[in-house]
């Protein structure tokens, strides 16, 4: 009797104890002079995420309109505090005007040394360096990413997208009837195809060959719904030094030396025998050479559409550094996880917009067929996409409603005393994190007047100068914004010209209106996929 009542008032002294530091954790917004969300016990304000009942852009958005007066203000991811930023100019204030304080992501550990010298993929990669090394690989590879380099790629992009409406042409030949495509499924292969070309150097039709050997591995790679990658992110989070000592992976290791062994193969054999292809992979190979460098002449501004972002005085330094092979595959390898996924995103949310706005696509559709006889039989040019100004009108909009990220986050890397000039002041330490609700932004009635409108008009000529670009945030915001917009935004469009000059977009029965996301923190994705009927059109392609 005495054991049990010693155990049960151990037990009792443990949970008092955890209690106790709980309680302890959930005191640090007390002091500050902004609010913050009160916090439930160990979830602190990611419950609704952590059980499932909001989905990630719903969750965000929540968020954001808690306190719709502060400029910011503090929640608890779990048991870690937390700063919202909800006001441009603060946010412009932080993450651009004060850049230097706010470099990184927030890193799986905190001491910077412990990561600089890692051999592991996906820590190499740009998303993931920090510091002087994030920099240098930044400037290394921005040159890379010019408008000029997106002219000499296109011609590989739009032979992918060629290829693809080829074959759907086919299948509406074939069978006799429209037919009805699950949009996610038929852009990740058209994605794929893209960065198999662009980035890996090779040829593969996922459409004629639907489980070759790149996409299935793909695929497999990205699938962080696994239980077993769902356990390494678990590992990484809670003890990631001894992840790094044990040189694991977060990816699967076998999927990641043979995407290794890929790329640095098919540098051997280009280096060999003297190929040329103005792809990816003779970027980097320019890198290894020291021979990538922006051009004196190209000035850099938003010729690929209003989302695009500018690149900064950190991407057009001149950099001697050398690089591993590890880390300059590590790039291409980075390259491949945001464009299988992002891009096919994007499109899919685009195309079922179309669908539930035909005056919209009609209006589309008007532009490309004039933009098609312009070029009377010439193939499409970069330059011609980008002159097709209803063309970026409609992208910009898609972008805004369904933002690629919808939110994204800056580490303090040293201690950091804000002041707005107008009475709020306080300081924020080092290692705390920074959250910017770019869902919560986007669909702020406050900068974009009824926001659950598709409404292109929004980004025409007449209104773009009226829009709050610091609350439309597409592709990020400051320095440590996305690197391959204009690579992203030239696919998204090329794509959606070849389709609407073949097809139509329409509702069919299995098209979810309104559309519901999936309770995950993982990614973006429909409860039953975005369905669409794509009907050809009766004019001559």
């Amino acid at each position: 009797m005495a054991v049990d009542i010693v155990t049960v008032a151990a037990l009792l002294a443990i949970v008092a104890l955890v209690y106790y530091y709980v309680q302890k954790k959930y005191q640090y917004f007390l002091d500050k002079p902004y609010p913050h969300l009160k916090p439930s016990f160990l979830v602190g304000s990611s419950g609704p995420m952590l059980f499932r009942r909001r989905d990630m852009m719903e969750h965000i958005t929540m968020l954001y309109n808690s306190f719709p007066n502060a400029k910011l203000f503090g929640a608890y991811d779990c048991l870690t505090p937390n700063i919202t930023i909800r006001d441009p100019e603060t946010l412009k204030q932080i993450a651009v005007k004060d850049f230097d304080y706010f470099t990184d992501h927030t890193p799986f550990l905190p001491n910077e040394k412990d990561t600089a010298q890692s051999e592991n993929m996906f820590l190499n990669s740009l998303f993931m360096l920090r510091g002087q090394k994030w920099r240098d690989m930044r400037a290394t590879l921005s040159p890379g990413f010019t408008g000029s380099k997106m002219r000499q790629m296109f011609e590989l992009v739009s032979e992918s997208g060629q290829g693809m409406v080829r074959h759907l042409l086919a299948e509406a030949r074939r069978d006799g009837a429209t037919q009805q495509y699950e949009m996610k499924d038929i852009f990740s292969r058209f994605a794929n195809d893209v960065i198999a070309s662009v980035a890996f150097g090779i040829q593969v039709n996922s459409f004629t060959d639907r489980e070759n050997d790149f996409y299935t591995k793909g695929k497999k790679l990205l699938d962080f719904n696994s239980f077993t990658s769902n356990v390494k992110f678990l590992l990484f989070m809670t003890v990631p030094r001894l992840m790094l000592k044990l040189n694991i992976e977060l990816m699967d290791a076998v999927l990641c030396k043979h995407f290794h062994a890929m790329i640095l193969d098919n540098m051997r054999v280009r280096d060999e025998q003297g190929i040329v292809r103005n792809d990816m992979i003779n970027t980097l190979m320019q890198v290894k050479k020291g021979a990538l460098r922006h051009q004196k002449e190209e000035v850099e501004t938003k010729d690929a559409g209003f989302a695009t972002v500018e690149e900064s005085t950190v991407g057009k330094s001149a950099i001697t550094r050398q690089w591993s092979d590890k880390e300059l595959v590590a790039q291409c390898f980075l390259f491949f996880l945001a464009g299988f996924d992002t891009v096919s995103t994007a499109l899919g949310f685009m195309c079922y917009e179309l669908a539930l706005h035909p005056e919209v696509q009609e209006r589309l559709y008007r532009e490309i067929v004039e933009v098609d006889q312009s070029l009377e039989g010439k193939p499409l040019s970069y330059d011609a996409v980008q002159k097709m100004q209803y063309m970026d009108m409609v992208v910009s909009e898609s972008l805004r409603i369904w933002p690629p990220a919808p939110a994204v986050d800056r580490y303090c890397n040293r201690d950091y005393t804000f002041d707005d000039g107008e009475g709020l002041r306080f300081k924020i330490e080092k290692g705390r994190t920074i959250f910017i609700p770019i869902a919560g932004l986007h669909s702020d009635p406050k900068y974009f007047p009824n926001p659950t409108k598709f409404d292109p008009e929004r980004f025409s000529e007449e209104n773009r100068d009226s829009i709050n670009q610091g609350a439309y945030l597409p592709f990020g915001v400051g320095p440590r914004n996305c690197i391959g917009s204009r690579f992203a935004l030239m696919e998204v469009k090329s794509i959606v010209y070849y389709m609407l000059k073949s097809f139509t977009f329409e509702r069919c029965e299995k098209t979810q209106v309104p559309l519901k996301l999936k309770k995950n923190m993982a990614s973006i994705s429909t409860e039953k996929g975005i369905w669409i009927r794509l009907k050809p059109r009766e004019v001559s392609n």
